[in-house]
Parts: structure tokens; C-alpha cells; sequence
């Protein structure tokens, strides 16, 4: 009888813990990347289409994992913390975004479109990368452009241009607000080169 009350016991300590909820993962935390410069009506404008390609990432940065260095070589991923969308494709509307507001050109449209344009301005991400090798962390961003007149199908111009912020705090979150504070410095030097590099007023 002592045998069969302990495996009743048994049996309903079971059946209790079998009712309770099983712990639920955390969700990660998500981020944009967002900056807009400053607007610049002064700006001479041209009369021409641009047209901005859909940008291209070099391997591991074409995920939306937040990617950080501990040691070289050695690409790592934040577990709990990702961008909302692959970062190329966070930036295509930013760089359509500035470069219509930069006064600069009759028209600015995201390719692809219907709308025929005269160029067309393909980029590629390097690197966005938070690099923990330094204290403060440092956040690496990279990216390569190529201004292309469609007219005569040829290379106007190409540029890379490397921008690096110091993270707030050690952490994600950290990186992501030098990410954006990192990537509003590249998106006025890119309005720059598109604008002077399209051809006379």
C-alpha cells in the first residue's frame, strides 16, 4: 500500500508539472537603420532622371544578423538582437530618399521603375560591422558606388567610402545608434558624388 500511494503521488507530481507552461524563448530585438541629411534647396539642379539600384552586400553582411568582431577574422552574429530586413535593402529607400531631397536632379526613382532615367547608381555594402577590438566598440561601415550614364552606357565615376562611429554602449543597441549616426555622414557624402559627378548643371 506504501509502494502504490508513493507512485500515485508520483504519477500526480507528473501529471501537475505536465500542466505547466514550458519557458518561452525570448524574441530578438529588432532595429532600423535610418538617417536622412539635411535637406539643401541651394543646390544647383540638373535636368536628369537618376535612377538607384537595389544595392548588393558582400558575404556575411547580406542577412539581417547583426554581425560584430570579437577577433580577426572572425565574423559573429548577435543571438537576441537583428535588423528588420537585410541592411541592403534598409538602404535603398534611404539613399532614394536623400538623393531627391538634395535638389540636385529632376527626378530621383528606385529601380526598378517604368520611369526612364538617364543614370543609374549601383552600390555594393562592404562592411557594417561592430568591432569590439577597441574599447569603445567601433562601428565599420563600407560601401562602394558606381555612377553609370545610361545614355552611353558607360562608368561616370566610382568611389568607396568608409565611415567608422564609436558606440554609445557596449552592446547591440550601441552599435546600431553608431550605425546610423555613421551611415548619416555616408549619405550626404553620397548625394555629393552623385551631384558632382553627373555631369555639368
Amino acid at each position: 500500500m506504501r509502494r502504490a500511494g508513493t507512485l500515485a503521488l508520483c504519477a500526480a507530481l507528473l501529471g501537475g508539472c505536465a500542466g505547466m507552461p514550458s519557458p518561452q524563448s525570448e524574441a530578438p530585438a529588432t532595429f532600423l537603420l535610418d538617417a536622412r541629411p539635411a535637406e539643401n534647396p541651394s543646390r544647383n539642379q540638373r535636368d536628369l532622371v537618376l535612377a538607384v539600384g537595389v544595392p548588393r552586400a558582400r558575404a556575411g553582411y547580406d542577412s539581417p544578423q547583426i554581425a560584430f568582431l570579437s577577433r580577426p577574422f572572425e565574423l559573429e552574429y548577435f543571438a537576441q538582437s537583428r535588423w528588420v530586413d537585410t541592411p541592403a535593402r534598409m538602404l535603398a529607400p534611404l539613399f532614394t530618399l536623400a538623393l531627391a531631397h538634395s535638389g540636385g536632379f529632376r527626378t530621383v526613382v528606385q529601380a526598378p521603375s517604368g520611369v526612364p532615367a538617364d543614370l543609374r547608381l549601383d552600390t555594393e555594402l562592404v562592411r557594417l560591422q561592430q568591432d569590439f577590438r577597441t574599447h569603445p566598440s567601433r562601428v565599420e561601415l563600407s560601401l562602394r558606388a558606381q555612377l553609370v550614364d545610361l545614355r552611353s552606357n558607360r562608368v561616370l565615376a566610382e568611389m568607396q567610402f568608409d565611415e567608422a562611429e564609436s558606440a554609445p554602449s557596449e552592446d547591440a543597441y550601441g552599435g546600431v545608434i553608431a550605425a546610423n549616426r555613421a551611415l548619416q555622414r555616408m549619405l550626404a557624402r553620397l548625394v555629393d558624388f552623385c551631384v558632382e559627378q553627373s555631369g555639368p548643371r
